[in-house]
């Protein structure tokens, strides 16, 4: 590893623009000099050489002075007599409270180990302290990665055993720390560092190997930087075209991923334009796509959807005479955040711009934090804001043993689209461990996933179905739903239109899909079908909309209503009348969500229908027909359904836990053959229409089901 010259505290202070600020900072230097004097580190070298790299690499990053003397000062509690309150009484309380909020983060290392012994209270009472603090100044975080990195740069001086447990670490959870919070600059270094520890022989075989074509690289890249700045100078564009070189782990992973040689992978440079509005990108954009072929399946648009991070630009790559490159194209403002991510907000603080859309994306870090609350149970509190901040993962395998990192509870369709977007699309099963499984199988750590993919598969729209749990990640998510944009509008309409006939097929609805549309606010019919097409618009939203749907009280014509009753059977609210008696018709079972009107009957109280049920279409004395709305409260209702499956072992007792998943009763259930497959009748207690949509569709994916549907009587 090379190892950074002994730093001074004059190229810290030449950072900092106030001269309030250069006092703190070097007072803070001189109180760490004295706090750590006769400290040496295991390379030998004065102690205070950690705390100035910490405080140069925050400075790299334009933090603000207090965060430059906390990093000078953030070793100072933790390794020598002096109290947190001494440091508050010299420096005050902002810097104070960032050395205590470093010092507390020394507990997240326990974070990282998977399968370790339980947390004791001690622990536990620290993190969710440690959590607050985070949430109060993300300072805290910076900090600690700035200290992180330096003890990366310097491991060789360790013995071999804590060089490989702070490597792991660092891969586990300080690098995809770096990337929440957007500092790429630190994250790749980051990986690059742990990755030489972890994997030591494919690194220098990487590095080896970049060293011989570097110069000849490097020659090729300059000539495509120049052919695009010359091209958008003409076009009328303001634009710096730079080089950009991939770090070596980002280069290992590329390589696994495809299976080739370091020699077939061509964009270990990119080029990235830097223009000055979100316009001028799109503009940059047709001009690379007239410059060199564009990979159609290698565009994100990163400005339309940015990143958790707050990360934007426009990435795709093209075909040239030399094989891919890869383009950048994002805006000054977004170039900044790119390199400095949550840093960037502290470029701001003297007045110079604030963007309230990036103030919002920094304060979403925090917000997740402060949305627990401070006297919340410590194990309770710790283990929500871990599972969010630091995701519990599993590595699992493909076939030729190339690890895949995923979040827990991904599927195996997760899987597919980690490995490769196209093996995604293209999935139609899989084999975990040897043995088949469906798409929706949950991936545990140590599996080897083997994807069974065909030609022509495409993907489903089943897929984007929450309730169906395919997918887990948001990466498989936006993969699935950019397949679907590019297909045709007129498709779409019509895959759209087959989706809600479908849908208000299975929940026995006959509802004019303009009434569906609007419940959405789409004036057009085919704006609502396309965005149902493409997946836009999931089916478990239908059945949703259609539960709000309420129905307008009656006109009485001036009259005064009848006081209602206190208590009605089955919480129907009858406007207009006085205590009738009410009962639900058999004929079609009404739900409470769906539109309802009632029909006085001769001697039987109000009969209550669907609007839509043939009874009431066809009825001689419309003047019978009374309005009824559904009450507040939640009962359950009798649904039958039908299912019509091809037999196999084991598939009722599939159907029945689907049921029983969601916490639903079964009241009756009978089954008969059929031709050529078996009819299964069952009537199930649900609580509303959309309760019922999800478990018709959780069933309805089950395999061998042929069709399930609700039934009238």
């Amino acid at each position: 590893m090379v190892e950074s010259p002994a730093l001074d505290i004059e190229r810290v202070l030449a950072q900092v623009r106030e001269e309030a600020g250069r006092d703190l900072v070097r007072r803070a230097y001189e109180f760490a000099l004295a706090a750590h004097e006769g400290d040496f580190r295991a390379s030998g070298e004065p102690f205070i050489q950690h705390p100035l790299a910490v405080a140069d690499l925050l400075a790299g990053l334009h933090m603000d002075a207090p965060t430059l003397a906390a990093g000078l000062l953030h070793d100072v509690v933790e390794d020598t007599p002096i109290p947190r309150q001494e440091i508050e009484s010299r420096f005050g309380p902002e810097v104070a409270g960032l050395v205590d909020g470093v010092t507390k983060l020394l507990q997240i290392n326990r974070m990282g180990r998977i399968g370790d012994e339980p947390w004791d209270e001690r622990d536990l009472e620290s993190l969710r302290k440690t959590f607050i603090a985070m949430a109060r100044d993300v300072r805290v975080m910076l900090i600690k990665l700035a200290d992180r990195l330096h003890n990366m740069r310097t491991l060789s001086h360790l013995e071999p055993a804590r060089r490989m447990r702070l490597a792991r670490e660092t891969m586990d959870i300080y690098a995809p720390l770096a990337n929440r919070l957007g500092v790429w600059q630190w994250k790749g270094e980051l990986e690059d560092l742990a990755f030489q520890e972890l994997n030591p022989r494919a690194y220098q075989e990487i590095a080896g190997e970049l060293v011989g074509r570097r110069a000849a690289q490097q020659a090729t890249l300059d000539q495509y930087i120049g052919q695009l700045q010359s091209r958008l100078r003409i076009e009328g564009l303001r634009a710096r075209v730079t080089g950009r070189a991939k770090h070596i782990y980002s280069i290992y992973r590329k390589i696994q991923r495809k299976q080739v040689p370091l020699e077939r992978i061509y964009d270990i440079h990119a080029v990235r334009a830097v223009v000055d509005s979100v316009s001028d990108c799109y503009h940059a954009l047709g001009i690379v796509h007239s410059l060199w072929v564009p990979i159609p399946s290698e565009f994100d648009d990163y400005i339309a959807a940015p990143k958790e991070n707050g990360y934007q630009s426009l990435h795709t790559a093209v075909m040239t005479r030399d094989g891919t490159l890869e383009v950048q194209i994002r805006t000054q403002y977004m170039h900044r955040i790119a390199e400095y991510g949550v840093a960037a907000h502290w470029l701001y603080k003297e007045g110079a711009r604030h963007d309230p859309d990036f103030e919002r994306s920094v304060a979403a870090l925090r917000a997740q934090i402060e949305a627990r609350g401070e006297d919340e149970d410590a194990r309770e509190f710790v283990e929500a804001i871990t599972d969010s901040m630091f995701e519990s993962r599993v590595y699992a395998f493909t076939p030729k043993g190339k690890p895949i990192i995923l979040p827990a509870g991904a599927t195996v369709l997760d899987f597919a689209y980690a490995v490769h977007t196209e093996i995604g699309h293209r999935s139609r099963g899989a084999k975990v461990n040897g043995r088949w499984v469906p798409l929706d199988h949950v991936v545990q750590t140590g599996d080897q996933v083997e994807i069974v993919t065909a030609k022509r598969a495409v993907p489903s729209r089943d897929w984007l179905n929450p309730d169906l749990g395919y997918v887990k990640t948001a990466r498989a998510r936006a993969k699935i739903k950019q397949w679907f944009r590019r297909q045709d509008r007129e498709q779409n309409i019509a895959t759209g239109r087959t989706i809600l006939e479908r849908e208000l097929k299975l929940l026995g609805l006959a509802i004019p899909h303009e009434t569906v549309a609007g419940l959405f606010g789409y004036d057009k019919v085919e704006d609502f079908l396309a965005r149902l097409g493409f997946g836009d618009i999931h089916v478990h939203q239908i059945a949703s909309k259609i539960t709000d749907l309420r129905q307008p009280e009656a006109d009485t014509g001036g009259l005064p209503s009848a006081p209602q009753p206190a208590e009605v059977p089955h919480e129907v609210h009858v406007m207009g009348t006085g205590g009738l008696l009410t009962r639900l018709a058999r004929c079609c079972n009404p739900l409470p969500g769906e539109p309802i009107i009632g029909y006085i009957t001769r001697g039987r109280g109000i009969t209550v229908h669907r609007r839509d049920c043939p009874g009431v279409l066809n009825i001689r004395d419309p003047e019978r027909l009374i309005e009824v709305g559904w009450g507040v409260e939640k009962l359950t209702f009798p649904v039958p359904i039908l299912v019509l499956v091809y037999d196999r072992p084991g598939l009722i007792h599939e159907i029945t836990g689907v049921i029983s998943k969601e916490g639903i009763n079964i009241t009756y259930i009978y089954q008969t053959e059929k031709e050529s497959h078996m009819a299964v009748y069952l009537t199930i207690q649900v609580t509303d229409v959309g309760q019922l949509s999800r478990v018709l569709q959780r069933i309805r994916a089950l395999p061998n089901v042929i069709e399930v549907q609700r039934l009238a009587r």
